[in-house]
C-alpha cells in the first residue's frame, strides 16, 4: 500500500539574511505548512494526485508571498503575464496556458485545457477566451499587483533598466545603503515559480507548475513553467516533476523530462536522476534553481543548487515538513 504524499515549492534563490526577520521566516513557513496541509487533506480523503496538486497550486497562486497569481512580478511594461501547466501521470494528459493577464488562477485554466479541449497549450487572448468560456474566474489585472512587487520592479529598473533580472545581488544593494529585500530569499535574486507534485493511494502521480515569470521581463517572454517536459512532467512509469529556476536553462535541458527519462530508460533512482539534473546538467550551462519530484512508490526529492528554496512535503498521517535554506 502506497502512503500518499504531496510536495510543493515556492521558488528558489539566494539568501537575504541581512534583512530577514524571524517573523518573516515564520510567515513563509506557516504559508507552506498550510498549503501542504490542504493538499494532504485531499489525499487523505481518497482524492487523486491530480486534485491534490491542483488545490496546492491554486492556494500558492492566491498567496501574495509567492510569484504566481496574486503577488506575481511585473514585466518591463509594468504589467503581469502569467503561465501555468499541469500533467496527469496516469494518462499523460496535460494542459498549459501562457501570457494570460486576467485569469485569477492559471492552474485552473491549465487543467481546463487538459480536460475540456482537444489541444494542450493556449496563449494570450486565446487562453483568456478559453478560460472565460469554461466559466473560470477572471479579474482586473490590478488584482495580481502588490506594493512589494512594484517596488521590486522599480528597484531593478533603477539598477539596470535593460535587464530581466534573475541574478541581481540584493546584498550589494545593502552594501550601498539601499533598502534590503525583506524576504528570507532575496526577492531580486529569486526564481519565483510555484509548483506541486503528488502520488495518491492508487500510485498515480501528477504535477503542476505556475508562475508570474521574472521581474522586468520583456513582454511576451515565456519561461519553462508552462512547457511540458521543461518545467512540468508526470508519468506513472517514472515520476512527477515541477521545477523552479533560470527558465531558459530548464528549457534547453528539457529538465523535467530528462529526470523522468533517466528513470524510465536508464533505470536510475529518483534521487540519482534528480541529483544529476540539478547538480550536473543544469550547472554545466549556468542553470540555477531546483525541483521537486515524487515517484509512484512514494519517494520524494527536493534538490536545489541555490542557497535556498521554499519547499516542503507532507505524507498522509504525518505532520508536514517545510524548509527554506539548505
Amino acid at each position: 500500500m502506497i502512503q500518499p504524499v504531496i510536495a510543493i515549492h515556492g521558488g528558489a534563490g539566494a539568501m537575504s539574511r541581512a534583512a530577514m526577520s524571524p517573523e518573516k521566516e515564520q510567515e513563509y513557513l506557516a504559508a507552506l505548512n498550510g498549503i501542504l496541509s490542504a493538499g494532504q487533506a485531499v489525499l487523505a480523503a481518497g482524492g487523486s494526485a491530480l486534485d491534490a496538486v491542483t488545490e496546492a497550486v491554486r492556494r500558492l497562486e492566491d498567496c501574495p508571498l509567492f510569484n504566481a497569481g496574486h503577488g506575481a512580478v511585473f514585466t518591463s511594461a509594468g504589467t503581469h503575464e502569467l503561465d501555468a501547466s499541469i500533467m496527469d501521470g496516469a494518462t499523460l494528459r496535460c494542459g498549459a496556458i501562457a501570457n494570460v493577464t486576467c485569469v485569477r488562477n492559471p492552474v485552473l485554466a491549465a487543467r481546463a485545457v487538459m480536460e475540456h479541449s482537444k489541444h494542450v497549450f493556449f496563449v494570450g487572448p486565446g487562453a483568456e477566451d478559453f478560460a472565460r468560456a469554461q466559466g473560470l474566474e477572471l479579474v482586473d489585472p490590478s488584482y495580481f499587483s502588490t506594493d512589494a512587487r512594484r517596488e521590486q520592479l522599480l528597484r531593478v529598473q533603477r539598477e539596470n533598466p535593460d535587464a530581466a533580472v534573475l541574478d541581481h545581488d540584493g546584498q550589494a544593494l545593502v552594501a550601498r545603503g539601499q533598502p534590503a529585500p525583506a524576504d528570507p530569499l532575496d526577492a531580486d535574486k529569486k526564481f519565483g515559480t510555484v509548483g506541486a507534485v503528488a502520488v495518491d493511494a492508487q500510485g498515480n502521480v501528477a504535477a503542476a507548475t505556475s508562475t508570474g515569470g521574472i521581474t522586468n521581463k520583456q513582454v511576451g517572454r515565456v519561461g519553462d513553467a508552462p512547457l511540458i517536459g521543461a518545467g512540468c512532467y508526470a508519468s506513472n512509469r517514472s515520476c512527477a516533476v515541477s521545477t523552479t529556476g533560470t527558465g531558459e536553462m530548464f528549457i534547453r535541458t528539457v529538465a523535467a523530462y530528462d529526470l523522468a527519462a533517466q528513470m524510465e530508460y536508464g533505470g536510475a533512482s529518483l534521487q540519482a536522476a534528480a541529483d544529476r539534473v540539478v547538480f550536473e546538467t543544469l550547472p554545466a550551462i549556468q542553470g540555477k534553481g531546483g525541483l521537486i519530484a515524487v515517484d509512484s512508490r512514494g519517494n520524494v526529492v527536493l534538490p536545489f543548487n541555490t542557497e535556498g528554496m521554499y519547499r516542503g512535503y507532507a505524507r498522509v498521517g504525518e505532520p508536514p515538513v517545510a524548509a527554506i535554506y539548505q
